[in-house]
């Protein structure tokens, strides 16, 4: 059953969406999330009048918005009583609609536009991540390795900190009812968004946000992932820390990374600040971030394949337990 809604939040969403600009907009953040200048490409309006309605649907609770450095993304609220509503009114919008068709239309060129920035930015570092993924084992043993780790799912809400080009996010977002996708680099989501996009994943949010400080509520996910991460930082305990800060209570956090090594130019050329992890090092960093050590894995190159890393993989879990609640008959008694 949906959740109840205000007599005022009610009247404020249905004001705000009872506009035809608004309703098109609306239409078009359920579809992907757009900038305020891909916003003024696709309808055709000035920068002011569509900014003026994106606060009037943010404000009542119809859109959401977040800022990646000079940019501010919005898209089609995706939690709260005013969601629901929002999302319900675009399902009943006819896909055969001539204006929301063109608007459409529109939209996948700005998304050809965003696919062709990205292709360019990866085929500049194209050498960069191919040298990378030569120096060890191969993506999909390590892809099954982390379902293994993680389990089938299904997974409420899933984060991946430090998400990268959102490979592991096209991987682990299926099976999860929400995930989010957090990275420094605006270059990185920008691939990613466009990795998620074409994957059709709506419900994935990129967000730019420091791992040191997540911009993300305590105790918001029931599965968080950091791979390939840890050997760029100086503080590997401060982002796990962090990490452990998100998880409710059982909530687990699956770190991949390289096993201790010696290939010094990796310093040098791709700013790694740490050359590997010991089992019992990230073991340790686990314990003291409040989470239990579960299990590791190691998968090491073949006796042929001289000079590739071993990549190792740690999960921990939050030491809270989720109590049952109190029988109605016990609440009373209490």
């Amino acid at each position: 059953m949906p959740e109840p809604i205000s007599f005022d939040a009610i009247l404020a969403a249905a004001a705000a969406a009872g506009e035809a600009t608004r309703l098109r907009l609306l239409a078009l953040l359920a579809e992907a999330e757009l900038t305020v200048s891909e916003l003024v490409t696709i309808l055709g309006q000035s920068q002011p009048r569509i900014s003026r309605h994106l606060r009037l649907l943010v404000e009542a609770s119809l859109a959401e918005r977040h800022r990646e450095g000079a940019w501010v993304f919005f898209r089609i609220a995706q939690r709260g009583p005013a969601a629901a509503f929002a999302g319900d009114l675009i399902a009943r919008l006819s896909p055969s609609d001539a204006c929301l068709a063109a608007d459409r239309a529109r939209l996948a060129e700005v998304r050809k536009a965003r696919a062709d920035q990205a292709a360019r930015y990866f085929a500049a570092h194209a050498a960069d991540w191919d040298e990378l993924r030569a120096m060890h084992v191969p993506e999909e043993k390590v892809e099954a390795a982390v379902r293994k780790a993680i389990g089938p799912g299904p997974f409420e809400a899933l984060a991946d900190l430090g998400a990268g080009t959102g490979q592991m996010l096209e991987l682990l977002a299926p099976h999860a009812a929400h995930a989010l996708g957090i990275d420094q680099s605006p270059q990185m989501l920008a691939v990613a968004r466009v990795r998620i996009e074409r994957a059709g994943l709506r419900h994935v949010e990129l967000r730019q946000g420091d791992i040191y400080a997540l911009p993300v509520e305590g105790n918001s996910y029931d599965l968080a992932l950091m791979s390939q991460v840890l050997h760029y930082l100086d503080d590997p305990l401060r982002a796990i820390r962090e990490a452990a800060r998100i998880l409710r209570p059982g909530g687990r956090l699956l770190i991949v990374d390289f096993a201790p090594h010696e290939v010094e130019t990796l310093r040098a050329v791709h700013a790694h600040r740490r050359l590997g992890f010991a089992r019992e090092e990230v073991a340790g960093f686990l314990s003291a971030a409040g989470l239990d050590f579960v299990t590791a894995d190691s998968l090491e190159p073949k006796p042929g394949d001289k000079g590739k890393l071993t990549v190792s993989l740690w999960l921990g879990k939050d030491r809270r337990i989720v109590a049952d609640p109190l029988p109605l008959t016990a609440r009373v008694l209490a």
